[in-house]
């Protein structure tokens, strides 16, 4: 492929992509990242490689950060690394014919690979970077080059861009675009939008997220250990050192978000006072306490640290207070797996500044054959985000829902209200480690709120006689709160259910939104995610045993969401009999069921009595029904009943690794969608994501107030 060849240009495929930093202090492991969930959009069995490993135990940070990112099955962690830093001391020539090796036995293992060069720490900077161009040049890789913005202006930026792709060109390598990285964002409007050839330059503003160094880093360059609070918060980014030498209003006065507070193991005032600001929502939440001296609190005070509801991560070091704090400062921030705030700012930052459509062309990457889940997913995020909507999450206070909220922001996917006290739920936040900034804060207590969503429910349900003292009671629960406000339009979906009963999240749409016009029933599906294909299931978690019209109405949602979802719709009406086979009450239903699927919408592609091996299976189908447009090759599958249903997700999703998404519910008027009890943090991002799809294609929302 010729430099500057943009899409339409005749270009050769390559099997990966060779990113490298054409000088120490690019941040290159955040534009990885963002590479990687950009390929991972289109590749089904993505793979990432490290052609120099510099760790003396053989592990490497890049490896560790995106191979649990890839779809399995996923390659040997081995198969991803290249040799070690002294190989190449010791013979490049050498070293360089066992990285091609091993890169060549990685690559037959997958679709693409994603080559991450080294890091700048052996050599000079001019023999670091020639070594990349020599590797990528081996391998036949195109380059994505990385140059710094830090502290250069927009014309420092050019020439970086300038030097570094003439030096990668000038030993033989493809250069494919550039990425200037840590850009002041004062900058980044002026920033070149070309580097010589005119090769594209994208600018990433800086975000001092991604070089903060999180509690357990800060621990881990003191030798602390754990002494109270939850180990999951250690992970937490950091925004600084203070040391709490003073007394505790002074120090109070001085706290801000997210620091680490430094002081001797004997300051009980300080470490109390500090979990308390911890625990009041009022004052800036720290990050965590180091205690120094290797001086632990007496027992009571440890008992009462214990007692405390924070979570707040409390280090004890043997070193003293001033070493404490100068090791500390020095600490660089690394983005790892854990640090989900780095890595959503990173990926926020990637996207919102990248064209990886232009990309994705300049190095050949395809449309897909498979979907695979994560390609599901992505393909969620990336439709909620083109045309954002305003979601409604009632269950503010919980953990979960705060730390989906957080991802949903910062990749910028929809808009969110958080329903609950908003001191309770900034307090939720703090303890949780988490940035809600951005989102509604909106507490149904609310006198105006409160008459407003009163007068309204008791119109609705005034002919069941509802007067307007019971109207008030009922409107102060989240779940009638949040459903008011999409009935009335302030918010376009809501999604519930972390900490309430399905019944508990579905009663109030039933009794305020209703259902579509001509649809009976509200019913669900799940997205069954398999290694290569998305599947619908449904009902599999709403109706217990459906009527023939019931099952009918059921088909015909399905479809229609699995159209609405990308899944070509072909309709098995399950049953555990095929065809004429068979007879009996359950298998005359679903064989009625069919047949008004067929009358209300002959569009529809459905095949049903279908027994379920004859539904996947093409032998079996020809087998037992020769000549079905559906059998062997279903896409859309409706069981007769609950129990069917709900049991036959569960054994898929356990036995086959199959990634549940749902329930989604179909047939209400406007999207309410049910999460499980033990519903995950990707589980709600995946609800959220599908419930702005949904109302992206449902009738525009009224005027908000």
């Amino acid at each position: 492929m010729r430099d500057g060849a943009s899409a339409g240009t005749e270009v050769r495929v390559s099997d990966g992509l060779y990113v490298t930093g054409c000088e120490p202090g690019t941040g290159k492991s955040a534009v990885a990242l963002g590479v990687f969930e950009l390929l991972a959009r289109r590749v089904g069995r993505l793979g990432v490689f490290r052609p120099v490993v510099t760790a003396a135990d053989g592990a490497d940070r890049v490896v560790d950060l995106l191979l649990p990112r890839s779809p399995e099955p996923r390659p040997p962690y081995e198969a991803c690394l290249g040799v070690p830093y002294a190989d190449v001391l010791a013979d490049e020539d050498r070293a360089v014919s066992e990285v091609v090796d091993r890169y060549r036995a990685l690559a037959a293992r997958c679709d693409r690979v994603l080559v991450v060069g080294t890091d700048f720490t052996e050599a000079g900077a001019a023999g670091e970077l020639a070594l990349n161009a020599r590797i990528a040049v081996n391998l036949g890789l195109p380059v994505l080059a990385v140059v710094s913005g830090h502290d250069r202006t927009a014309a420092g930026i050019r020439s970086a861009a300038d030097v570094g792709v003439a030096a990668m060109r000038s030993a033989g390598c493809e250069v494919v675009a550039v990425v200037a990285n840590r850009v002041d964002p004062r900058e980044v409007a002026a920033a070149p939008a070309t580097a010589a050839g005119g090769l594209p330059v994208w600018a990433l503003p800086e975000a001092p997220v991604l070089t903060a160094p999180t509690v357990a880093e800060i621990a881990e360059a003191c030798d602390g250990e754990l002494l109270a609070g939850d180990a999951a918060t250690l992970s937490r980014e950091t925004s600084g050192v203070l040391v709490g030498a003073m007394t505790l209003p002074n120090l109070l006065d001085r706290l801000v978000g997210d620091v680490v507070v430094i002081t001797p193991g004997d300051r009980a005032d300080v470490l109390l006072g500090v979990l308390a600001a911890h625990l009041s929502g009022g004052l800036p939440a720290p990050a965590g306490v180091v205690l120094t001296g290797g001086i632990p609190p007496a027992p009571r005070v440890l008992e009462l640290v214990e007692t405390l509801p924070t979570g707040l991560p409390v280090v004890l070091t043997a070193q003293d207070t001033y070493a404490t704090a100068s090791t500390a400062a020095a600490v660089p921030g690394r983005i790892t797996p854990e640090a989900t705030r780095k890595v959503d700012t990173a990926l926020a930052l990637f996207e919102a500044h990248v064209d990886g459509a232009d990309l994705l062309d300049r190095v050949a990457v395809s449309q897909p054959r498979v979907r695979t889940p994560l390609m599901f997913e992505y393909e969620l995020l990336d439709r909620a985000r083109s045309d954002r909507r305003r979601i409604v999450l009632p269950e503010g206070t919980d953990e979960r829902v705060l730390r989906a909220a957080e991802k949903l922001l910062r990749r910028g996917v929809v808009d969110l209200t958080l329903l609950g006290a908003p001191e309770e739920v900034r307090a939720a936040a703090a303890r949780a480690g988490v940035d809600v900034e951005g989102a509604e804060l909106v507490d149904p207590f609310d006198p105006e709120l409160r008459e407003r969503n009163a007068v309204e429910y008791a119109r609705r349900r005034a002919h069941k006689g509802v007067p307007m003292d019971q109207a008030r009671d009922v409107v102060v629960d989240v779940s009638y709160a949040g459903t008011l406000m999409v009935a009335l339009g302030t918010a376009d979906g809501m999604v519930s259910g972390a900490a309430h009963t399905t019944a508990h999240t579905i009663r109030p749409a039933l009794e305020v939104i209703r259902t579509v016009e001509g649809v009976p029933i509200v019913s669900s599906v799940f997205f069954m995610c398999l290694a290569d294909r998305v599947l619908v299931y449904g009902d599999c978690a709403v109706n217990v045993h459906p009527t023939a019209e019931q099952l009918a109405a059921i088909a015909v949602s399905s479809g229609r969401t699995a159209a609405q979802f990308g899944v070509e719709p072909r309709v098995a009406m399950l049953s555990y009999s095929t065809g004429r086979s068979g007879s009996g009450a359950d298998v005359d239903r679903v064989r009625a069921a069919t047949d008004l699927v067929r009358q209300q919408a002959p569009d529809l592609s459905v095949e049903g009595p279908i027994q379920y091996d004859a539904a996947v299976d093409a032998s079996v189908a020809r087998a037992k029904l020769p000549g079905s447009a559906v059998a062997g090759r279903a896409t859309v599958f409706v069981f007769p009943d609950l129990n069917t249903g709900n049991n036959t997700y569960k054994a898929v999703q356990r036995s086959a690794g199959a990634v549940a998404v749902g329930p989604v519910l179909q047939g209400l008027r406007r999207p309410v969608n049910d999460l499980s009890r033990g519903a995950t943090v990707q589980d709600i991002v995946n609800t959220v994501a599908i419930t702005a799809i949904q109302a992206q294609r449902q009738a525009p929302q009224q005027a908000r107030p």
